[in-house]
């Protein structure tokens, strides 16, 4: 798995994986900010340099998985500063995985105009640039996985009728262990799986 050629693909995916993060992470406290809420700003969290939002474990895991999945630390908000905090918190919640939608089809275009360039771009730009595609596609469908303390939780929570909320509270409590589980036996790329390579393709048109 840690061969030569997955070293040489990791480096070249670190900055693509930063990016990813890092403007994942700034969107949530951008949103949030819109919001009413300072808290994410107050705590230095509103930027984009990517040490304010790294998660070591996630990292290691975005490199693990071969670049499926991973995530950052989670951005605080304080939903008593929300101005009406149902609607505040789904798009917050929503901000992290659109906003790596959007990197996702930017990188996309790029992938795809510099392949009708008259001259070659070296191998490596061309890998950087889908990457950066790939990464950040499956960076947004696996934060819109419905377990705490993924963004989907909070989007599910936020989209069901309040009288589901004391589900959605159970839910929440076995969300983390269920999470892991997901992970570890490989269920998120079995179910994701198709969704991704779907996108990748639609913004990069390489199949994976």
């Amino acid at each position: 798995m840690f061969d030569s050629d997955f070293i040489r693909q990791a480096i070249i995916a670190a900055p693509a994986i930063l990016f990813a993060l890092t403007v994942h992470e700034f969107f949530h406290a951008w949103t949030a900010l819109k919001f009413g809420d300072t808290t994410a700003r107050d705590m230095g969290r509103l930027t984009l340099n990517p040490l304010a939002h790294l998660d070591l474990f996630g990292t290691i895991m975005m490199f693990a998985s071969q670049f499926r999945f991973g995530w950052a630390k989670p951005v605080p908000v304080n939903p008593m500063n929300l101005r009406n905090p149902r609607v505040a918190d789904f798009w917050i919640s929503a901000a992290g995985p659109l906003s790596n939608l959007g990197l996702g089809f930017i990188f996309g275009m790029i992938f795809r105009a510099s392949g009708t360039l008259a001259f070659n771009l070296p191998e490596a730009v061309y890998m950087f640039l889908f990457y950066s595609v790939m990464i950040n596609v499956s960076l947004a469908f696996f934060n819109l996985i419905p377990l705490y303390p993924l963004d989907g939780s909070h989007i599910l929570r936020n989209i069901l009728p309040e009288e589901s909320q004391r589900f959605i509270d159970q839910l929440d409590r076995i969300g983390p262990i269920l999470l892991i589980l997901l992970i570890f036996v490989g269920g998120f790329w079995i179910i994701l799986g198709p969704f991704i390579r779907m996108f990748v393709y639609i913004f990069s048109g390489i199949g994976i």
